[in-house]
């Protein structure tokens, strides 16, 4: 009989009392990491890859990156097509 009653009581301290102690301990934590994430770091990238840094002078471009350009590649005017391979089919 006083197994079921300890399995009762274990039962209901984990289903009600818990959840409540875990709440309270955790809540604050929690809220905290919640704002330190929320408020980011100057020059930090958010989702869309914005930077916090607003720009300098309106009216002007300031580009990153250029990538090397290269030489446009001509094709010959008696190209006719890709190279016919012949193949079999196994049965």
């Amino acid at each position: 009989m006083s197994f079921w009653i300890s399995l009762l009581l274990f039962f209901l301290l984990v289903r009600y009392i818990l959840p409540v102690v875990l709440r309270a301990a955790l809540g604050g934590f929690v809220r905290q990491q919640v704002r330190k994430a929320q408020q980011g770091y100057p020059g930090q990238a958010d989702f869309f890859g914005h930077t916090n840094v607003p720009p300098t002078t309106s009216g002007q471009v300031k580009v990153d990156y250029v990538p090397p350009t290269r030489p446009t590649e001509r094709r010959a005017a008696d190209f006719k097509g890709g190279e016919y391979i012949e193949y079999e089919e196994v049965p």
